[in-house]
């Protein structure tokens, strides 16, 4: 099996999966998003250099740069047309699409009747304020974001009002989420081929427990209807493998938050010892016979 990743640079990630490859007697190669080359007619296909992805078994998205909004609907774009001439993409284009948006997953986990806390999304500062005063205490997200970066919590009027108005001056997207009281701790699920291969509990003394943002990770063992939550999170997405963050909150509920779809699990091989290269490479050796 010839596996081709696409990156926007080598790092921890690439170098657990080139690991995972070659233990197991087959190849990668690491690829630029920014080398992506299309052609259309003639010499027809997609290529990164000399890496031909056409010519791939499976092509793994480890990420989705930054860039114009053109630059990144081309990227995407070309996980697509991959997909419709046969090789196997994994995370799907339709999953990764689904998972960077919050909006997006939060409406796909409420139509699967997964519990996920009350949410608001709006382009006007005004009717971001009444969903705040309908809401109470409320997270503030980035539509688009991962590791906790850009998430403020908004409990007064006053806080609303400042930070409504800068989502307004940087023409943003107001994205609310219900604040859930919880104690201190939430749970990162780590799904792969339809089940759990591990999960950590992440601790913090504030709302917001994420190990990028100060949280301690712990190895966890999940109660089986959590780990079926977690399985039913990434099935709502259309997800092959996926990290679902679960919170459970003081009254019993569990609800899932996000569904990642291009996942890091640094944290979750450091507290678990799992190989989860391994076990990522191993579900592309099965999807591929």
């Amino acid at each position: 099996m010839h596996v081709v990743i696409l990156a926007s640079r080598q790092g921890w990630h690439t170098r657990e999966l080139t690991r995972a490859l070659e233990a197991r007697g087959h190849t990668g190669t690491i690829v630029p998003y920014e080398g992506l080359t299309a052609s259309i007619g003639g010499r027809s296909g997609l290529r990164s250099g000399t890496a031909e992805l056409d010519q791939a078994d499976v092509v793994l998205p480890r990420i989705i740069p930054s860039g114009s909004l053109e630059q990144i609907i081309f990227r995407v774009d070309a996980l697509h047309r991959l997909e419709e001439r046969g090789v196997s993409v994994v995370n799907s284009p339709r999953a990764i699409e689904r998972t960077v948006d919050k909006f997006w997953t939060s409406c796909l986990l409420e139509q699967c009747g997964i519990p996920t806390p009350d949410t608001v999304v709006c382009e006007g500062p005004d009717e971001a304020m009444a969903a705040f005063r309908d809401l109470g205490d409320v997270i503030v997200k980035p539509l688009f974001g991962s590791m906790g970066l850009g998430m403020v919590r908004v409990a007064d009027e006053e806080m609303a009002y400042r930070v409504f108005r800068t989502v307004e001056t940087i023409r943003g997207v107001f994205y609310l989420q219900r604040t859930i009281d919880h104690e201190g701790r939430d749970f990162r699920v780590f799904v792969v081929g339809g089940r759990v291969l591990g999960a950590i509990e992440r601790r913090a003394a504030g709302w917001r427990t994420n190990i990028s943002r100060g949280g301690e990770a712990l190895a966890a063992r999940l109660p089986d209807s959590w780990a079926a939550l977690a399985i039913r999170a990434a099935a709502a997405v259309g997800a092959e493998y996926a990290g679902v963050d679960l919170l459970p909150a003081r009254d019993g509920t569990v609800y899932a938050l996000e569904v990642n779809g291009i996942p890091g699990w640094r944290g979750l091989q450091e507290a678990t010892g799992i190989d989860v290269a391994g076990a990522l490479v191993d579900h592309l050796a099965r999807r591929n016979r």
